[in-house]
């Protein structure tokens, strides 16, 4: 467990918490597992900077690919990279990879067991006015049926860098999602992160609540707000989806009863799923699950959007009070 006086910004509940990009926090973390390793590459599909894969690209021009709108190549050409001994990291907008070239990453990456890095960028609803067409909700259920694939959705941009260094030291296929909006720094330098382990953010006895990616603060803001109600929520930061830390999950609800999770994207096959099969297969708990409920997103600010879908810290005060009494009943 973490102690949130050492692992948690100090400055989370006040108005003065630190905003970034989370993808800001890759960017930082791919040219850092540059520097370490020459066989780290970078491929692009013409949003090298949208994608913050521009520090990179100046600092290693000879191991930078630009591919151009063509995400099907983008995968292709670094699946051929990887078996040539490369590390290859793509970067696109989610909607586009794994959005448009699912089958190729099934098949080049997955299959022949490539050792290539899928960043989808500008995931969740928090893309904002660019509306639903570039509002990917569907990734973390379609990476994480693919067999040899691992996903992660990091918390803020320190934790974004931390998964990029990590991914890149893994061998195998792995999914990154990251989102393109500012949003709080929930985490520090000395947070640890490894792939296969979730982090409890939060102490409670009398609900779970497990997140990743942007759900992270919002779960955390809520649990404040529950504790003033004398209702304590343990907080589970999941940022790898897969594989799922069962063990952490499970120890959790056996302590709590009721289990809540969140995510910023479709609640069928996603984070929700996953925790869902978990207690199902070994500990039946009370659940619900909150997320996009199989709709498409709109335009509007981030604000706005996680008002209106229910993502916010109030909206899901609510439905922990739901879970609570339904876990009574």
């Amino acid at each position: 467990m973490i102690d949130p006086k050492m692992y948690l910004n100090p400055k989370l509940s006040s108005a003065e918490v630190e905003l970034e990009p989370i993808r800001a926090g890759f960017g930082r973390g791919l040219l850092e597992a540059g520097h370490r390793d020459v066989n780290v590459v970078a491929l692009c599909a013409d949003l090298t900077e949208s994608t913050k894969m521009d520090a990179f690209a100046k600092s290693y021009p000879e191991r930078f690919v630009e591919i151009g709108i063509a995400e099907q190549n983008l995968v292709t050409v670094a699946a051929g990279m990887s078996l040539a001994g490369k590390v290859p990291f793509i970067s696109s907008y989610a909607a586009f990879s794994p959005g448009r070239n699912w089958e190729q990453i099934r098949t080049t990456v997955c299959l022949n067991q490539t050792n290539v890095k899928v960043v989808g960028s500008h995931a969740g609803v928090s893309v904002g006015p660019d509306g639903a067409t570039h509002q990917m909700l569907e990734d973390i259920a379609l990476m994480r049926v693919l067999p040899n694939m691992v996903v992660v959705v990091p918390a803020d941009s320190i934790e974004a860098g931390k998964a990029t260094l990590a991914l890149a030291s893994h061998i195998g296929g792995a999914y990154l999602r990251l989102a393109r909006d500012k949003s709080p720094i929930v985490t520090t330098d000395k947070t640890p992160f490894s792939l296969g382990k979730a982090n409890v953010l939060r102490s409670g006895t009398d609900l779970t609540i497990v997140a990743c990616g942007t759900m992270v603060y919002e779960a955390l803001m809520a649990a404040e707000q529950l504790a003033i109600a004398g209702i304590e929520a343990e907080v589970i930061n999941a940022a790898v989806i897969k594989p799922l830390d069962t063990s952490t999950i499970l120890a959790s609800a056996r302590k709590t009863g009721a289990v809540m999770t969140v995510e910023e994207a479709q609640m069928a096959g996603g984070l929700g799923g996953a925790v869902a099969e978990t207690l199902t297969e070994n500990t039946p708990t009370p659940m619900t699950r909150v997320g996009l409920q199989d709709r498409f997103g709109e335009s509007g600010t981030t604000a706005q959007l996680f008002d209106n879908f229910g993502l916010s810290a109030p909206h899901l005060v609510k439905r922990a009070r739901e879970l609570i009494k339904r876990k009574s009943a």
